[in-house]
């Protein structure tokens, strides 16, 4: 009896563990692919042009959350994409300068996982992130920066100067140019490995069955058509495929000129409602249910989005750990805030 009860722990086991494998080969088969354990496998994803260095990392963070590149001294890169909230603001438009709303209505995208992303913007208008660092600092909208403001303020400041010639060398010009690009460095080092990586690496029991269960879903109903790679988005795509999208008038947001729109990324998505290039819902569970009529033509049931909902909380992401810094004084050359 002991015998043949060993023999049926032993299948079970073998079944179970037979399981896991087959999902996370379909969630491969699918396009779905892991952030790399092997950090040198990591760095030639992140780091292709081999610019990231521990010099320019640390000076990329202090301007990240540097509000004096706004013009009013006053709104940061952090503001809209704050790192203690999952990488976003939490308000359906962006807020800036003069407290301006965004006026297409736009909603701030994560900067967790960007570098992953194949364009960055809604409207894909930009390659990477050290170009798309230079546009929210000049919009009018957001920080209102000219590029002589940026320039002026960070080159008033010695202790500034002397970081980009500790990054960069001494014959270093600090430019607007030189600026953004190095908030960008910081920028691709924000990668959130997540349980779901762990899967996919070969960590079989890393996904709860329900959670492997809303995977097999989300794969079935034909979500990695759009969410897939490293990133389960960040690439242009078609949107209102099959139907029209319920809050499509709200904003004037059409895309790029084919109408095309960036894919968000699913990683972290359970920290970063509301949803949608125009935030416009704020449950998780209908904006997967909007997708599949939107984009799929299919009815997406309430117990099926809360299968995929309850895998989506595979993919939250361990954070790096990012200790908020001290930042540089201003001197008598440093130009005033002007908040018109």
């Amino acid at each position: 009896m002991k015998i043949f009860k060993f023999v049926g722990m032993s299948l079970l086991a073998s079944s179970l563990l037979l399981g896991a494998t087959s999902v996370a080969d379909k969630a491969k088969g699918s396009g779905l692919k892991a952030i790399p354990t092997d950090k040198a496998e990591l760095m030639k994803l992140i780091d292709p042009n081999k610019t990231i260095t521990e010099e320019r990392v640390e000076l990329g963070k202090r301007l990240y959350f540097e509000p004096r590149l706004s013009k009013s001294g006053i709104i940061s890169c952090n503001t809209c994409h704050n790192l203690g909230l999952g990488g976003v603001d939490g308000v359906p438009a962006a807020v800036g300068h003069q407290w301006t709303a965004n006026p297409h209505h736009l909603n701030s995208p994560t900067v967790y996982n960007a570098v992953f992303f194949k364009e960055q913007f809604w409207d894909g208008r930009s390659p990477h992130l050290e170009d798309q660092a230079q546009g929210p600092m000049q919009a009018a909208p957001e920080m209102a920066a000219p590029k002589s403001l940026v320039e002026e303020r960070v080159n008033s400041i010695p202790a500034y100067i002397e970081e980009f010639k500790k990054a960069y060398g001494k014959e270093v010009k600090v430019d607007f140019e030189k600026i953004t690009s190095t908030i960008g460095i910081f920028e691709r080092t924000l990668v959130t490995p997540s349980r779901f990586d762990d899967f996919l690496n070969g960590k079989k029991d890393a996904l709860t069955e329900a959670e492997k269960e809303g995977l097999n879903v989300f794969i079935d109903k034909g979500c990695t058509s759009c969410h897939t790679g490293i990133a389960l988005g960040g690439t242009m795509q078609p949107f209102q495929v099959a139907g029209k999208y319920r809050f499509a008038n709200v904003g004037d947001f059409k895309g790029d000129k084919n109408g095309m729109v960036k894919t968000p990324t699913l990683r972290n998505i359970t920290e970063t409602a509301p949803y949608f290039h125009n935030g416009a819902i704020w449950n998780l569970a209908d904006a997967v249910k909007e997708m599949g009529s939107t984009q799929l033509g299919i009815k997406i049931s309430d117990e099926e989005a809360s299968k995929i909902v309850t895998f989506f909380g595979a993919l939250e992401g361990r954070k790096p750990v990012i200790t908020y810094p001290q930042l540089p004084k201003s001197t008598n050359k440093t130009p005033k805030p002007d908040f018109k």
